[in-house]
């Protein structure tokens, strides 16, 4: 989220969809827990970011075939977790996932 908000510098108010953030400073906020049903800014925000992310997605499937980015949304299905196993860890894989801490340690790459 601090990402996030660092990029888009300067703003006024940040409206956050979920819980509050405790562990970093994001300057002006508030946290709205279901924020895309209460609150039309994050409603419109929410179909952005997944449009953006869809497309995103597309990209990588293109770039990475075989983990079926184009299908799961960015989401760990069956399908990717077999395609980790039997492709590997791309550099775009999040590492802080269970699934791919696993796949690395098998690896012998964490």
């Amino acid at each position: 989220m601090q990402r996030s908000l660092l990029r888009v510098q300067p703003y006024d108010h940040a409206l956050i969809d979920g819980r509050a953030v405790r562990q970093t400073e994001l300057g002006p906020h508030t946290a709205i827990i279901d924020g895309d049903a209460t609150s039309y800014a994050i409603a419109c925000a929410s179909i952005v970011a997944k449009v953006r992310r869809d497309r995103f997605m597309q990209r990588l499937a293109k770039r990475y075939p075989g983990y079926s980015w184009e299908r799961n949304a960015g989401y760990g299905t069956k399908a990717h977790l077999a395609a980790i196993e039997k492709l590997g860890v791309t550099p775009l894989h999040r590492r802080s996932y269970a699934p791919i801490q696993r796949a690395l340690e098998q690896l012998g790459d964490f």
